[in-house]
């Protein structure tokens, strides 16, 4: 199962069974609104804190692809999730109400495929019958703890990024209908001393670049094997410094369709949103909503995700740390029934 040096080849093709996206109003004004299961209205969500309104996106997210995967919780041997709260709480008390053996990560922005990679690699080496996976992100509580307050009002640069508020879930089979999930690249941590919290797309680029560069290394594959190739969260700096760096080192991007979820999910000019999206829902609700349609209505065939992270924390940052990166690849394809 393992492919070059970091790398996973899935050989027996786990199935995403069903999937379910959440988002907030915000992203519900935006041009993939329809391929999304829920949008809620408001920020809160009925709930008195933003910690407890991520909360239940991410339970309502796992609980609706459970529920699409015509299966019940008990019938999970595994939930993956992870968020971008202090000691993934977000994650942990969604794992507490769903009573599911409980695998919690963290990966900043790049958990999406972090968790994703994982579930497929305990389906696939028959460790589980059904894993879920998950992750979530909310701007209010995000920023706030990364940042400044969104009700502080503070000024922002225009390299700056706005938290996806949602989560996305998957629940991942040994059999089924595709799409499925073929391969993982694992990534390093890439550090290029950037220091700016409000430079997000910048620091991660390199990370999404190198990540990239060892997929095609361990499987001896190029850009033009996928149909579109999608980095997590870079937005419009980091796509074009990604852009700049795979002219660099010679990869022919050109052979394929290469986009970025922060730059997918809002309508620049309706919505203020600086450089782009980011936020662990980022890539989640962009691959589970809008890529996996694409996908079962055979738009797509073949694509690769690969959720970019900033590995950062408020007491990092206070301590004057560089930011360390890293970028997780999911190859997904369409296929045929897998039995």
């Amino acid at each position: 199962m393992l492919k070059g040096h970091q790398s996973w080849l899935f050989e027996n093709k786990p199935t995403i069974l069903a999937e379910a996206t959440v988002v907030g109003p915000f992203e519900g004004q935006g041009p993939l609104a329809n391929d999304f299961d829920i949008i809620h209205g408001d920020l809160r969500m009925g709930q008195d804190s933003w910690e407890k309104a991520e909360r239940t996106l991410m339970e309502e997210a796992t609980k609706l692809a459970v529920e699409n995967a015509g299966l019940t919780k008990e019938q999970i041997n595994f939930f993956v999730g992870g968020d971008l709260m202090n000691q993934i709480i977000s994650s942990s008390f969604a794992a507490r109400t769903l009573a599911i053996p409980y695998i919690g990560i963290f990966g900043a922005c790049s958990t999406s495929m972090e968790s994703l990679a994982i579930a497929a690699n305990l389906v696939n080496s028959r460790s589980a019958k059904y894993a879920l996976s998950s992750a979530s992100s909310h701007n209010a509580s995000v920023e706030k703890q990364f940042r400044y307050p969104t009700e502080y009002g503070s000024q922002k640069p225009p390299t700056a990024q706005f938290t996806v508020t949602g989560a996305g879930a998957s629940v991942i089979a040994q059999k089924g209908e595709g799409p499925y999930v073929t391969s993982a690249t694992i990534g390093r941590i890439i550090d290029m001393g950037m220091t700016d919290p409000f430079n997000m797309g910048a620091a991660m680029a390199p990370a999404a670049v190198d990540t990239i560069q060892a997929h095609f290394r361990d499987f001896r594959i190029e850009p033009g094997h996928y149909d579109l190739i999608v980095t997590g969260d870079l937005s419009k700096v980091g796509y074009e410094i990604a852009n700049d760096l795979f002219k660099k080192h010679h990869i022919p991007m050109q052979q394929t369709v290469y986009k970025d979820c922060g730059m997918m999910i809002y309508d620049y000019e309706k919505q203020m949103v600086q450089a782009g999206a980011s936020g662990c829902a980022c890539s989640a609700v962009v691959t589970y909503g809008h890529l996996l349609k694409k996908l079962r209505n055979r738009e797509l065939n073949r694509i690769l995700v690969v959720a970019t992270g900033a590995l950062l924390s408020p007491l990092s940052y206070q301590q004057g740390e560089s930011i360390p990166c890293i970028a997780h690849a999911v190859s997904i394809e369409s296929g045929v029934e897998n039995t």
